[in-house]
């Protein structure tokens, strides 16, 4: 396992991210304890949850797991606020007055004294961004959150974000966490540039496009039940596309020809991109870890490399993942600014 520098931090995290959307969902708390303790067994040093994760179910369960194996000192410890949290007026959002008390539940929930890594999970367009960073600031200070990050936010405000810092001396932001994978390479056209220049990490999430680069959707093929787009339709969906089908086919040759399968290709494509720091994967079964970290070890020759970007060029997407997620709430708001999604 390779440990690589979080952006203009001084901390090392491990080249792949161990993500948590599932514990308490379809991962039950017993298999989500194991997959920690195997994570952390096999080298990853770095835990990412979130407090809308199962409403914070996945928080509770990584908690739980960190004291019972003692490692809770390992591990850089990543969670987001923002997102809906209640039904209230105030359950969510980048204000002072939900933020307060988002990281006291955070803190509750983990059951640790310090975020090590506190994410902004979505962009808040309603708050204003000396509100947002005045009380990162005081979340600092308190020793409550020790690095700030941002996640989906489009490269405009990531620049705003750092104009305060740069201005006022509010937190830095450190790290954002996009959408990327070899269905949706958008970032490259602009955000990977950004974040190297100014050495923000890249903690990219979905290294499956959430199960289209699986190898379980085939072109021509019946979908079974159970699957998150069993249902999909290709010629409506914005992200299980006839495109994304085609894609599917032309990597797994890629994929057989070097004696790997596809979700390998995948997860060790993602590890060595410029720019990306490390990828997320988030596991359903210990099955699915044991496999991704098999994946730290694969690398791809040039010629390799160059099939790849035939397949899916630089910048292109055949799924939207990142415009929908980063550019597409500042459109709502633009056009709808009641829009409830649009916060």
């Amino acid at each position: 396992m390779e440990y690589r520098q979080l952006g203009c931090s001084g901390i090392r995290v491990s080249q792949l991210c161990l993500g948590t959307m599932n514990f308490g969902g379809p991962t039950d708390e017993q298999t989500a304890k194991q997959i920690v303790n195997e994570a952390l067994d096999g080298g990853i040093n770095f835990i990412d949850t979130a407090d809308v994760y199962e409403h914070g179910a996945a928080e509770e369960i990584v908690g739980r797991a960190l004291m019972e194996n003692a490692r809770r000192d390992e591990v850089v410890l990543a969670t987001k606020a923002v997102g809906r949290m209640g039904s209230g007026p105030n359950d969510y959002g980048a204000n002072r007055y939900h933020l307060s008390r988002a990281v006291e539940a955070n803190l509750r929930r983990l059951q640790t004294d310090r975020i090590d890594l506190f994410y902004l999970h979505v962009v808040d367009t309603t708050t204003p961004m000396e509100e947002i960073f005045d009380q990162l600031d005081v979340l600092v200070r308190q020793g409550k959150i020790l690095y700030v990050g941002t996640s989906k936010w489009p490269v405009p405000l990531i620049m705003e974000a750092l104009m305060m810092h740069e201005k006022y001396g509010c937190p830095r932001v450190v790290v954002e966490q996009p959408p990327y994978h070899l269905c949706d390479r958008t970032i490259e056209m602009e955000l990977v540039w950004t974040c190297m220049r100014y050495r923000i990490a890249l903690v990219t999430w979905g290294p499956l496009a959430y199960g289209i680069l699986s190898g379980i959707y085939r072109k021509g093929r019946p979908i079974g039940e159970g699957h998150r787009y069993s249902d999909a339709d290709p010629d409506t969906d914005s992200r299980f596309t006839h495109a994304a089908l085609d894609l599917v086919e032309k990597l797994i040759p890629i994929a057989e020809s070097k004696g790997i399968d596809l979700p390998a290709l995948a997860h060790a494509w993602l590890q060595q991109r410029p720019g990306i720091t490390c990828p997320i994967v988030g596991p359903r079964t210990i099955e699915h870890l044991r496999a991704a970290l098999k994946t730290v070890d694969i690398t791809f020759t040039q010629e390799e490399l160059d099939r790849i970007d035939e397949a899916i060029p630089p910048g292109a997407w055949v799924s939207d993942f990142y415009y929908e997620k980063a550019y597409g709430r500042l459109i709502r708001r633009i056009n709808d600014p009641e829009d409830p999604t649009a916060y």
